[in-house]
């Protein structure tokens, strides 16, 4: 479990720099360039993802049930997830009447997938990975 964390804390907190800690970033890119700086966030969120998911494997491997919800919420969620595919590709076309409305389209579909799979798995690991990504999206 602690893998997954360290993961989570690496990929959003690296995400989250620009939020939190702008003049952080802009230090580091006065430091190291923008290519540079490029680098090292891609080497840190690289990190943090592979770390993610291995833990996740990990703690999926001894599983702590915190709940068990029904499995029409199963459904619910791979409804929900249409929504979320959709905004995720808005979010790469330019000029989308999507994008206009939503403003962040990729966060909108952050937040739809994390809820969807919150509400479908109810294993501690489970909660930790889709609340966390939750709760960044609503910080963003």
């Amino acid at each position: 479990m602690s893998l997954l964390i360290l993961g989570l804390i690496l990929f959003l907190g690296i995400h989250s720099i620009r939020i939190f800690a702008d003049g952080l970033r802009s230090r580091q890119v006065e430091k190291f360039g923008l290519l540079g700086w490029k680098a090292i966030y891609s080497i840190i969120a690289l990190l943090g993802f592979v770390l993610i998911i291995y833990g996740y494997g990990e703690a999926r491997l001894a599983p702590v049930v915190v709940w068990s919800p029904p499995v029409w919420t199963r459904h619910l969620a791979a409804l929900l997830t249409i929504p979320a595919f959709i905004l995720l590709v808005a979010a790469y076309v330019p000029g989308t009447r999507i994008k206009q409305k939503v403003g962040q389209p990729m966060v909108a579909s952050v937040k739809i997938w994390a809820f969807a799979h919150l509400l479908a798995n109810g294993a501690l690991a489970d909660v930790l990975l889709f609340g966390a990504f939750l709760a960044w999206a609503f910080l963003f």
